[in-house]
């Protein structure tokens, strides 16, 4: 599959591959593909998840409002290899004064734990959504180590002496108009107002003024606050944070009211758990490319392919050297991902995000492969993580 075949209905091949065996299970393969703008070079991690030696993880940097490089997080992670992850909250033009998160647009799972939730889709940073998909696809590895694309879904609550109310978000850069988010120790330490910025159709629209802070531990009200604060909270406690009807409801709660706090990712096609889940958008369904895929923008991409009825993962990262930064369409890129043997494929974070590293026998870090179209690597909020045991 990586030996240096034409890719069948892709792009053709114009170099003749270079191949290595990084570890057990996990393969590091580099050739050209002659896209419309010209030739892209592109970087892939071939992973064999059936190989028991192998696993897939999530890399973050220890809270979601955060960043760091793939190559930092993977060293630090112990990962054989790596590529970057999820589009991010990465700028606030929209809205002066306001922090840039650095936070993840999609739901992200890190060792069977929820760390968050999806952005509403007019919320979401990154190229346009092809129709039919939304902020809550993820590409995810079930705890049996079967690699799938699926839809994740926030189920929660927020439970008063006298009221109900869905939970809207679970650290999220943005919130649904109207709702109730929940802040947990896994957001970190920057400021929460961005959540309450921007609607579910419009992210540069301004940031409400209809917003209510209360901070629950122990299953009861501790303080009230006007705004969206900030720094880190407590384990085991919980900020909710409200707009416009949800603001509302919160002031109705004073310090010392009960409150209950639950919430909980839900899976939309499998009952397995997942180990690792992270955001970004299908290209490729069941072997065919999605409609309305875009074919006149090219980019230097990232990309995972689903294989092998999800027992192999194919992990592409594109070049971003001068020579090859002309890129692939998303278009393009599906063919690449199908020519390669994928079933399922979904695009992730390009441009200046887009960093494969892996890490040589006998080295305790690994290296960038690629060359980031920035000239250095971009800090990003998350990625994919290959690991191995002897």
């Amino acid at each position: 599959m990586l030996t240096g075949a034409a890719l069948v209905g892709a792009a053709p091949v114009t170099a003749a591959p270079r191949a290595a065996d990084l570890a057990p299970g996990v393969a590091y393969t580099e050739f050209d593909v002659t896209g419309a703008q010209g030739v892209a070079h592109a970087h892939v991690l071939s992973v064999d998840l059936r190989d028991r030696r192998v696993g897939v993880g999530l890399l973050y940097p220890g809270a979601v409002a955060a960043r760091q490089t793939v190559s930092r997080m993977a060293t630090a992670a112990g990962a054989v290899a790596g590529v970057n992850g999820d589009f991010f909250n990465i700028t606030e033009v929209q809205h002066p004064g306001v922090t840039a998160t650095g936070a993840s647009v999609g739901p992200a799972i890190a060792r069977g734990h929820a760390l968050k939730a999806a952005v509403p889709d007019g919320q979401r940073f990154g190229p346009a959504l092809p129709p039919g998909t939304s902020t809550k696809d993820v590409l995810g590895v079930t705890a049996d180590g079967v690699a799938r694309l699926d839809s994740i879904a926030l189920d929660g609550s927020v439970t008063t002496a006298g009221d109900v109310l869905p939970l809207g978000g679970l650290n999220q850069y943005a919130l649904p108009v109207g709702s109730v988010g929940a802040f947990t120790s896994d957001w970190g330490t920057v400021s929460r107002m961005r959540a309450v910025c921007g609607t579910d159709t419009d992210r540069a629209a301004p940031c409400s003024t209809d917003v209510h802070e209360v901070l629950v531990a122990d299953g009861r009200v501790v303080s009230v606050a006007p705004a969206p604060g900030t720094g880190a909270v407590a384990p085991g406690a919980t900020v909710l944070v409200g707009r416009e009807a949800g603001a509302q409801w919160l002031r109705k709660l004073s310090p010392g009211d009960p409150v209950q706090v639950r919430h909980r990712l839900v899976a939309a096609t499998t009952g397995t758990a997942y180990a690792f889940a992270l955001g970004g958008y299908p290209v490729l369904r069941s072997g065919r490319p999605l409609p309305g895929l875009d074919d006149t923008v090219s980019a230097v991409r990232t990309a995972a392919g689903v294989a092998e009825d999800g027992h192999r993962l194919l992990l592409l990262a594109l070049d971003g050297a001068p020579a090859h930064r002309s890129g692939l369409t998303i278009a393009e890129v599906a063919e690449v991902m199908r020519g390669l043997g994928s079933d399922d494929a979904f695009s992730l974070d390009g441009g200046g995000s887009s960093t494969l590293v892996a890490r040589a026998a006998g080295e305790s870090a690994v290296t960038v492969r690629n060359h980031p179209s920035a000239g250095e690597e971009r800090p990003v909020p998350n990625g994919i993580g290959v690991f191995t045991q002897p």
